[in-house]
């Protein structure tokens, strides 16, 4: 008789234990061994969270290479069903050879389920019948799990579950993260110690009462926020270190319907506007995108959302400051342009109504659907088309994690029709989804990877934009990564023609993730190894990277409500002089939006204790020795990145850490 050693780790997390009776059938090349009861001969389960089990298979002759395993759990007659989330197996063959198998899956029923042994395999090299019809059955079971859904026309499809409770076990929170998450203005508003403010739907009557409010929770940067946040420094910097870095752009040409003149922004005659321009020093940010948009009623009172024009100047000593400001879309009499010498309030005013328009362009635009929901498509495409054991799939799942839930949180409680953002930001309602359809439409491949898209914007060699400078390296080093990886897998453009499961994964992403528009730039297709390393970086720098950028720092400059307002209550002025700190405050949203604006950036800035930050990799899904030293080498890089960072910041007045590795959340978790 033949022995083989079965080594079985449950998984560290709690309740991952079962009392089940459990069962094993191993798969070789020369045959298969009998359905196994993988018994223990104590009192006590089988398996304890975290340490390992062994049992032995006995078979009549040598199975040869073991290709894959079957697990299935049975309750006992007196004991009820549990759940078991094992994490791996290992299994040592009579002639010493060891096989690993990751699992990481929730078993919840008495259904049998395949594994493949853990060493990458691509379809087209997968000649075992066993072999295929192991892959096979897990896509047929992955596409009744992972279906499409339409969420609202013209936007990117979701996963069809509508509620957390409905989501495949695997993708669930942790019970730790359920612990300390809940996506709710109420659990911000408790954590703030703002609960008698919940309700109060006056107005403010003087900053110094918001200041009490703010202080209850504040960070460094927050701090910094509220001291500086009229200053046109500030106001500037944020256009590059803030949480919108995506909107600037160098201005080649002025706007026809932004009649900014010589005289109007540089008054003594210093510059030329045509000159500034041709040397690279004028930028533009424009909101177009919030042009008409239907703004929101809240507590009965209609709310106002710009689509304003800013323009910026590049100084000598390398200052960047905004030198005129334009409210609407169109020039009109009762449509002034502001500028920096108008009167103090006037000045802010504008300014104001840029940081708002620029609150509701950047937690649409930037932050759900750049981040949330293509990240969910990515993941949705994977699961559905990509196999465990394929080497993409092990690449990309660690990029998944929580997903699906924070997702489907945010529909249920945020975007809803009861949820925090539209009951409390200007687009909320119907105004959000005219947003979104607009920048899905206008979204393209190249704004997502940083390197094009800097280039695009022409930003290359304005000053103090450090977005950019880690963003580039932390570009690089995945590149890096990504590449070395898929070249160990893809030795030649042919194989990655080849391969029918990586090409049904981009053709579910442009069709479902960027509707199917050829003017996204969006592969259709793989025709190459370069293509499909670029692509893959994308993905991996939406999901860390990028997500990181525009989520972690919310409450630093949201927390202070004058410098994010979700909302604004009063019209836009249209006629200058008539500016005052009373108007001020009637226009800047009432106590109960602003609470409870400030709770959402203060839930969706906090990190949870089970955070996993970029390069680690606790699930084993890879276990070759060239991958496992490309994923080491990996770290090294981040590590040194995150040390070169925390360098610089030592010298700045506003640290920038949203792109710190070390800081980053391995996927969209958040």
């Amino acid at each position: 008789m033949m022995e083989y050693k079965v080594i079985v780790t449950t998984g560290d997390l709690y309740d991952a234990t079962t009392f089940n009776k459990t069962f094993v059938k191993l798969f070789g090349e020369d045959g298969e061994s009998d359905r196994t009861h993988l018994s223990c001969h104590t009192m006590t389960a089988a398996f304890d969270n975290g340490p390992t089990s062994s049992f032995i298979v006995t078979c009549p002759a040598s199975l040869g290479k073991l290709v894959l395993i079957e697990l299935d759990k049975q309750p006992h007659l007196l004991l009820p069903e549990d759940h078991w989330f094992p994490a791996k197996v290992q299994v040592e063959s009579p002639v010493g050879e060891t096989y690993n198998f990751p699992i990481y899956h929730w078993f919840i029923d008495n259904k049998s389920h395949m594994f493949r042994e853990g060493k990458a395999l691509r379809v087209f090299e997968d000649k075992l019948g066993v072999g295929m019809y192991c892959r096979e059955k897990e896509l047929k079971q992955r596409g009744n799990d992972y279906q499409w859904d339409v969420y609202e026309q013209g936007i990117p499809h979701c996963i069809k579950k509508g509620t957390t409770v409905n989501l495949p076990c695997d993708d669930l929170f942790s019970l730790t993260k359920i612990a300390e998450f809940d996506f709710t203005a109420a659990e911000g508003i408790t954590e703030l110690e703002l609960e008698v403010l919940r309700n109060c739907k006056d107005n403010w009557t003087s900053f110094d009462d918001i200041r009490k409010v703010f202080t209850c929770k504040s960070t460094k940067i927050s701090d910094y926020v509220q001291e500086h946040w009229r200053d046109d420094a500030l106001f500037s910097s944020q256009f590059l270190n803030g949480l919108n870095p995506s909107m600037i752009q160098r201005c080649s040409v002025l706007p026809k319907n932004f009649p900014v003149t010589d005289d109007m922004v540089f008054l003594h005659g210093q510059h030329i506007l045509a000159e500034e321009v041709k040397k690279g020093n004028i930028y533009l940010c424009d909101y177009k995108c919030l042009d008409g948009v239907e703004t929101n009623v809240i507590h009965g009172k209609k709310q106002y959302l710009m689509a304003p024009l800013v323009l910026l100047h590049k100084t000598a000593d390398d200052k960047l400051l905004p030198i005129a400001i334009q409210l609407k879309q169109e020039p009109a009499e009762d449509n002034p342009i502001f500028f920096p010498t108008d009167s103090e309030y006037d000045w802010l005013m504008a300014k104001i109504f840029v940081r708002s328009a620029d609150f509701n362009e950047h937690q649409l635009t930037v932050h759900l659907l750049r981040t949330h929901l293509l990240a969910e498509v990515f993941a949705v495409s994977l699961k559905r088309n990509v196999p465990m054991v394929h080497p993409l799939y092990k690449l990309l799942i660690p990029h998944t994690r929580y997903t699906f839930q924070i997702n489907t949180k945010a529909r249920c409680q945020l975007i809803s029709k009861e949820g925090a953002f539209t009951l409390y930001a200007a687009s909320g309602g119907k105004g959000m989804i005219k947003i979104l359809r607009r920048a899905t439409s206008s979204l393209t491949y190249s704004s997502l990877c940083i390197k094009d898209d800097i280039a695009e914007r022409g930003l290359e060699s304005v000053p103090n934009f450090y977005y950019r400078d880690d963003g580039l390296k932390l570009w690089d080093i995945i590149h890096r990564f990504v590449e070395r990886m898929l070249d160990y897998y893809y030795k030649n453009d042919t194989q990655v023609k080849e391969d029918k499961e990586l090409q049904a994964w981009i053709q579910d992403i442009y069709e479902h993730g960027f509707l199917s528009q050829a003017s996204t730039g969006v592969p259709q297709a793989f025709s190459a190894v370069a293509d499909l390393v670029k692509f893959v970086t994308m993905v991996i720098f939406t999901c860390s990277g990028q997500h990181s950028a525009v989520n972690t720092g919310q409450f630093d400059y949201g927390g202070w409500m004058p410098n994010t307002p979700t909302s604004l209550q009063g019209p836009p002025p249209t006629t200058k002089g008539k500016a005052s700190e009373a108007t001020l405050l009637q226009t800047l949203p009432d106590v109960q939006t602003t609470v409870h604006g400030m709770a959402v950036m203060w839930l969706l800035s906090k990190q949870s204790s089970d955070f996993i930050a970029l390069g680690n990799y606790p699930e084993e899904h890879f276990n070759e020795e060239f991958p496992l030293q490309l994923i080491h080498d990996f770290q090294g890089e981040l590590e040194d990145l995150s040390a070169v960072i925390t360098a610089r910041n030592i010298g700045l007045e506003v640290p920038y850490t949203c792109l710190d590795p070390a800081k980053m959340e391995n996927s969209v978790a958040l």
